[in-house]
């Protein structure tokens, strides 16, 4: 998982909802007349928010993926089969409240028995596998290179680059958050505790020049947050960001993968893992178990959030990506064990910008294609184009030209209506971006039982993952292919103009940056999928 820096969200208009009937049509928006729909002058209620990504946006005017609306009109009381949503991330809380219900269980494997009872080439491996074994932080895929050595290569020469950029970069943030630490414990140390207001820091009476300095850095940041709670959060999530990048991602001396115990670049060393899929530790299980949730967590329950397809699915996990870079092999032979284990749709929400072993990447997902599986991907988080920059895994390669059909790429969406409707971390690409999909404060599963809202394109493919499973449950006829293009053809197209992601910005619309132009909605590809079926 290429290891971004967090997205710090800032308070933005909402959304009016508005009623409007429905019938069972395709749902089409005058693209003309986008930015002169009602757009709301107060937030999203919590409830609102919580589920945005499926309201509609005809019906609710919000840019969601009209799961509602297809639940309520177009699935109940219809039957539909069992299908198995493989998640190739970081770990999953299979103990979890709103997920152990919907968690796949080998119906061949003997739990605990240490056998391999299926013969699959894995022992225990009742919910999945475990590629990482107790692994859990690990170097980016450039600084493996530039760990290697020079090789003459274009290759080491762009990954040293770029380690030397990243290194750069950081050394600002790591100074700026090192003297906002060391000010937030000398305010706790002057006031005796660490749960203090705004007010109270003001109110010191400082003496000394060090004690001045400390209160005007705390005042002025916590001035920025609802209350030292939220600024404690915060500042945690960054500490472990640039402590992470600095220890382990970028760190040349790191070796993160000494536990597990294979040659990561071996892929015949298949003797690896284990059965584990939570991981180590629940808590590095938290993009993994937020992924599942959006798939599955269950409807109507009162509990977090609401899975897309929570009644149709069930979720095997394969814990391959590490707090820093995944490796080519483990993506690609958890690729495989999905395919070879049942399961029909994919989730890949990870990434990155080197891959020395793509081909290992690429054939399993060729063979994923032969075995009718759909394999649904983030497009990435670094406000690039990537027809320019290299992102890995993709289905073009050479770029232009797709060697699979079986992939779905997918940029992310903001719940903010109108020009600011595209996320400003998604990746982009006219040619290597297929569609986009709600991406930003998506509220579901963390481990140990709680929730929270998260956002990236790992947010938005595992909607559009929901969005493939419940094609595939009710309509099961139908090949990886066709839900494919089923929900490109299907979606919403926008016409308006939107701003850039990234921190020049500018004008563009989703025709320019995505292959379809348009947003991901369930609803049409549930009756366009009918549609094709009976054709």
């Amino acid at each position: 998982m290429k290891n971004t820096r967090p997205f710090y969200l800032s308070s933005i208009l909402a959304l009016a909802l508005a009623s409007c009937g429905g019938t069972q049509k395709m749902v089409t928006v005058d693209a003309t007349k986008i930015d002169q729909m009602p757009l709301k002058t107060t937030k999203l209620t919590d409830k609102q928010l919580q589920r945005w990504s499926h309201l509609d946006l005809v019906k609710d005017t919000v840019p969601g993926m009209s799961v509602d609306m297809a639940y309520a009109e177009l699935l109940k009381g219809k039957k539909a089969n069992k299908i198995i949503v493989a998640v190739v991330d970081s770990g999953i809380d299979i103990e979890h409240e709103d997920l152990k219900a919907n968690i796949w269980t080998n119906p061949k494997e003997i739990a605990g028995n240490k056998k391999d009872d299926d013969n699959n080439g894995y022992v225990d491996d009742l919910h999945g596998w475990n590629f990482l074994g107790d692994s859990d932080n690990e170097q980016l895929e450039l600084t493996r290179i530039v760990k290697k050595g020079n090789d003459g290569s274009v290759q080491y020469e762009n990954a040293l680059a770029e380690l030397t950029k990243k290194k750069t970069e950081l050394e600002p943030q790591k100074q700026q958050l090192d003297m906002i630490l060391a000010a937030e414990a000398a305010v706790a140390k002057q006031l005796g505790k660490s749960d203090y207001t705004l007010a109270e820091v003001k109110a010191i009476k400082a003496t000394d020049q060090g004690m001045m300095q400390s209160q005007a850095i705390i005042s002025q940041v916590l001035a920025q947050f609802p209350d030292k709670k939220a600024f404690d959060a915060e500042m945690k999530e960054y500490k472990d960001y640039v402590y992470d990048q600095l220890n382990y991602n970028l760190n040349v001396e790191f070796d993160g993968r000494k536990p597990v115990g294979d040659n990561p670049y071996d892929i015949n060393d298949k003797k690896y893992g284990n059965a584990n899929v939570i991981g180590p530790k629940k808590e590095s299980g938290k993009h993994g178990t937020h992924v599942a949730g959006i798939i599955a967590q269950v409807r109507g329950n009162n509990k977090g959030g609401d899975g897309v397809a929570s009644d149709v699915v069930k979720i095997m996990a394969c814990r391959a990506v590490p707090n820093g870079d995944e490796y080519d092999k483990d993506i690609a032979l958890a690729i495989r064990y999905a395919v070879d284990n049942g399961a029909k749709v994919i989730n890949g929400s990870f990434g990155k910008s080197f891959s020395p072993n793509k081909q290992w990447v690429y054939d399993a997902i060729k063979y994923a294609e032969s075995k009718d599986v759909l394999f649904v991907h983030a497009a990435g988080n670094d406000a690039e184009d990537i027809d320019v920059a290299n992102n890995f895994p993709n289905d073009a390669e050479p770029k232009g030209a797709e060697f699979a059909d079986n992939v779905l790429t997918i940029g992310a969406l903001n719940y903010e209506y109108g020009s600011g409707l595209m996320a400003n971390f998604s990746n982009y690409g006219k040619e290597n971006v297929d569609i986009f999909a709600p991406g930003v404060k998506i509220y579901a599963t963390t481990p140990n039982n709680t929730y929270e809202y998260l956002q990236g394109t790992s947010m938005a493919s595992p909607n559009v993952a929901g969005v493939a499973a419940l094609i595939r449950a009710y309509y099961p006829s139908l090949t990886a292919s066709q839900v494919k293009h089923i929900i490109m053809d299907s979606g919403t197209p926008l016409n308006n103009t939107i701003t850039l992601a990234g921190e020049t910005g500018g004008q563009t619309t989703l025709g320019a940056i995505s292959k379809t132009g348009k947003i991901v909605n369930a609803y049409n590809a549930l009756i366009l999928a009918e549609k094709t079926v009976k054709k």
